[in-house]
């Protein structure tokens, strides 16, 4: 009896030429969808291709998604919490590093700042969400490199960091190894355009009809930027 679900297309890249380790940089405060939904689809993808996760944070504590500021209602005990695998300090190395956003980002999260610093510029790719790239931006890894980032925070992530290209009118940016998605479900439409562009288009198509999403294939389609962007 076979214990396979998916068949890897024949088209697919192989394990040599594509990026296998993925780091996951958390905080208490993030989005849940900015997490869940890229990396379900890479749950998928693992269907298909050895690949890992290692969940980091600043310590080994959960990270939960309620803020830290109590943004949340006086009378809500609603949130989620995952396990980390390493520490920012004892992290391995990563082919791709995760950066999702959150309301959790505009308090103090320098430990997060600092790992991001160190580590991106030496990556294979930077993936985004949301205000992830106001993260990734105020480490100066962004500076002179087009980006994108949740439109009802524009203004305040592009002021973090006025040398960087900030695109207003996009669902996610490309620029070289840095991939940017918009705001919270935009990250869903850029990881199948990554995996599309890394992986392959077939196994892109496979993940998205096990998942039955359809994902938005033009990078400009923006509604939420408004009519002056």
């Amino acid at each position: 009896m076979s214990t396979t679900i998916l068949e890897r297309p024949a088209s697919a890249r192989p394990d040599d030429q594509v990026p296998l380790t993925f780091g996951l940089v958390l905080y208490n405060g993030f989005q849940a969808l900015d997490v869940f939904g890229p990396i379900d689809a890479l749950n998928i993808l693992s269907f298909l291709y050895p690949i890992k996760l290692y969940v980091l944070a600043e310590s080994l504590d959960p990270v939960t998604t309620k803020s830290p500021q109590g943004f949340e209602h006086p009378g809500s005990e609603f949130s989620q919490r995952i396990l980390p695998t390493h520490t920012f300090e004892s992290a391995p190395k990563v082919d791709v590093l995760i950066v999702p956003g959150g309301v959790g980002n505009r308090g103090p999260i320098d430990a997060a700042i600092s790992y991001i610093g160190k580590v991106a510029p030496e990556v294979g790719y930077v993936f985004t969400i949301c205000t992830g790239s106001g993260m990734v931006a105020r480490t100066g890894v962004l500076d002179g490199r087009r980006a994108t980032t949740n439109k009802k925070a524009f203004s305040r992530i592009a002021a973090l960091r006025p040398q960087v290209q900030w695109v207003k009118r996009a669902r996610w940016v490309v620029d070289g190894n840095i991939w940017t998605a918009s705001g919270v479900s935009a990250g869903l439409d850029a990881i199948f355009a990554f995996i599309q562009e890394i992986y392959g288009s077939e196994v892109a198509s496979l993940i998205s009809a096990f998942m039955e999403y359809e994902p938005h294939s033009d990078p400009s389609w923006d509604p939420f930027a408004g009519p002056d962007a």
